[in-house]
């Protein structure tokens, strides 16, 4: 049946969807003085974590750090509702410790949900986008499932795993969003009418189960770092550690288990037609490609202060309920496990991300930009980075301003946008510290030094913050240049003390930064023979060491960075016709007729495009 529309409002920006892309989008881009709406199927479930209720995690910690110091609101959420904090990979370089912490879940979502409510020029209405149109003028018009047509002149669909979204458990599957709500059915169908390139990818997730049907005496215990730091520059307090987390092993039988019904399982009956995230398999996927392994580990958390909802990290699953039931039981410490909610997969519809430019605007589709799971990552950190960038880029646009695009050399904001809208991915993207090239420079301790300018520029960093940020900087190169210039006597106390770390002894003064450059030695650790070190925050003093003992190792990713610079540089005319640049290959002119990038740079990372075609580009553009 046909329902009657009626003009419900006009707006700059309209955003589709109240996840962690929407809301940053939205806020950007009421932040930044335009008229704003955000739509949501459920105000119950903005922010909502339907996956692990946590913030941060390798190389995701480095996105919410950047996205802090360009002025989005994740990671002030993140601390205020911080159960456990962790420093990951601290046995590694600094370039890849990332700051990861399970979070109360439902305040979260609670918090986002508030903040979007109180924000100036932005609106927020509970209601299912349903068509989406332009008009020969440009404006786009909304029109949700009762009617109401909304105008705007830019649109954001950040509509996560909620298009066309399926649940599957075991031979049951059934039109749904995440955790219980509905999917939007509609939209889809629109896009493909305006030329969107659309795929379908699945996701899945663990069971949640009554912590009282656990037995805590089988686990090993995770406790949370001594010392915390919080994810956002503005946070003064560091965050307190509530809770432990635990760690749990699969076994023989529980492969047996899932062995015996994988005819059961939609995902090997070929049900599921998505592509599923590569590096966050479900259970039975990892018993069946990893099939030598004796064992798989999981982690038992929680999903917040005030629920007896346990996550089972690691155990994610499309089985039936019953079989569910029965592989967890064969894991000692859930023998009498009682499961809250059950584990599901969930498929739905994305964009082709080629199709996106650097803006995360849709080629050919003026004023139309995608962001988060929608442009086929995966994750909250992904969704949310994503959702500031094309939030930012709508409103500069209807400002009549120059777009923000950053560069791989800049962030991990930039490297993931840059992979997506220049390489496309085949299965949910994910961020990871080896996908970018420039990672000892793009470290989560220096977001600030790299990002917050911006972030100011823009308008999205209070003065206050980055006054703050202009002190911390100051105080760290004021100490690298006291470091460089300060010589320490050899004594018998420091000779011993180098001894006892396994280093050469001092015959003569060396430099305080020769000395802390030394594996074995730290910044603190020669505190006492340091008469003239002035009192820094620990920040500081963390990214005082850093720059000191790998400055080599800087110096030379600067100069890689330079070159890569000057790529980019050379931007390659829109109306290019490549057909007619003699000498590239014909792989290479049908991958750049595609793709269509801005710059010698960005055509240099298209897979099929050789260093012979970037050569023949730039012989072509000379003349």
């Amino acid at each position: 049946m046909s329902v009657k529309k009626y003009f419900a409002g006009e707006y700059d920006v309209a955003v589709i969807g109240g996840g962690h892309a929407g809301i940053e989008a939205a806020l950007a881009s009421a932040r930044l003085g335009v008229k704003t709406i955000m739509f949501t199927v459920s105000l119950d479930w903005i922010g909502n974590m339907p996956c692990n209720p946590s913030i941060g995690g390798t190389a995701k910690g480095h996105l919410v750090r950047e996205l802090d110091a360009l002025g989005g609101e994740m990671g002030r959420a993140a601390d205020k509702f911080t159960l456990q904090s962790r420093m990951l990979n601290l046995g590694k370089g600094p370039a890849v410790h990332s700051l990861r912490a399970q979070i109360d879940r439902r305040a979260y979502s609670g918090y986002m949900k508030h903040t979007v409510e109180k924000q100036e020029n932005l609106d927020v209405k509970q209601c299912e986008i349903v068509e989406l149109f332009r008009e020969e003028t440009g404006l786009w018009h909304c029109v949700s499932s009762l009617g109401a047509e909304f105008v705007s002149r830019a649109v954001i669909i950040a509509t996560g795993t909620f298009m066309d979204g399926r649940i599957y458990v075991g031979e049951v599957n059934y039109a749904s969003g995440p955790d219980g709500s509905f999917a939007t059915i509609g939209l889809s169908d629109c896009l493909e009418k305006l030329g969107v390139p659309l795929r379908r990818f699945k996701t899945g997730t663990p069971a949640r189960v009554a912590r009282s049907s656990i037995d805590f005496s089988q686990l090993e215990v995770q406790e949370g770092d001594e010392r915390t730091v919080p994810f956002s520059y503005s946070t003064k307090a560091d965050p307190e550690n509530k809770v432990v987390c635990h760690i749990s092993y699969t076994n023989d039988e529980t492969k047996r288990v899932i062995l015996a019904n994988l005819d059961r399982s939609p995902l090997y009956q070929g049900e599921i037609e998505g592509v599923g995230p590569r590096y966050c398999p479900s259970i039975e996927d990892k018993i069946v490609r990893f099939a030598d392994k004796p064992r798989h580990q999981f982690f038992i958390e929680p999903c917040g202060e005030n629920t007896e909802e346990m996550y089972l990290q690691g155990l994610s699953s499309s089985l039936p309920e019953e079989v569910q039931i029965e592989l967890y039981k064969t894991i000692p410490c859930l023998k009498d496990v009682k499961i809250m909610r059950n584990a599901y997969a969930i498929e739905y519809t994305c964009v082709d991300p080629i199709f996106l430019t650097a803006t995360l605007e849709m080629k050919g589709l003026e004023g139309l930009y995608g962001a988060g799971q929608f442009n086929g990552s995966s994750g909250y950190e992904e969704a949310a980075v994503q959702g500031l960038v094309a939030g930012i880029n709508a409103a500069l646009k209807i400002k009549g301003e120059k777009p923000l695009v950053l560069s791989r050399s800049s962030s991990y904001i930039g490297t993931l946008i840059d992979d997506l809208v220049t390489k496309g991915c085949m299965d949910p993207y994910r961020m990871m510290t080896s996908r970018s090239e420039y990672r000892l420079l793009l470290r989560q301790d220096n977001a600030d030094e790299r990002l917050m300018p911006i972030g100011h520029a823009l308008g999205l960093v209070s003065d206050t913050d980055y006054e703050d940020f202009l002190l911390r900087r100051e105080q760290k190169e004021k100490e690298i240049q006291r470091i460089n210039n300060t010589f320490l006597p050899p004594s018998d106390d420091l000779n011993a003390l180098l001894e006892a770390q396994g280093t050469a002894k001092m015959s003569t003064g060396l430099r305080l930064s020769d000395l802390i450059k030394r594996p074995q030695l730290s910044y603190d650790m020669l505190a006492p023979f340091d008469s003239r070190r002035p009192q820094l925050p620990q920040n500081v003093r963390d990214k005082v060491e850093t720059e000191v003992k790998y400055e080599g190792y800087i110096t030379r990713q600067q100069a890689q960075v330079n070159e890569m610079l000057r790529l980019e540089k050379k931007i390659i005319p829109v109306d290019i016709n490549y057909d007619e640049v003699y000498g590239l290959r014909l792989e290479a002119v049908e991958k750049l007729k595609k793709i269509r990038p801005a710059n010698i740079g960005q055509a240099s990372r298209i897979s099929g495009v050789s260093p012979a075609d970037v050569s023949v580009l730039l012989i072509f553009l000379s003349r």
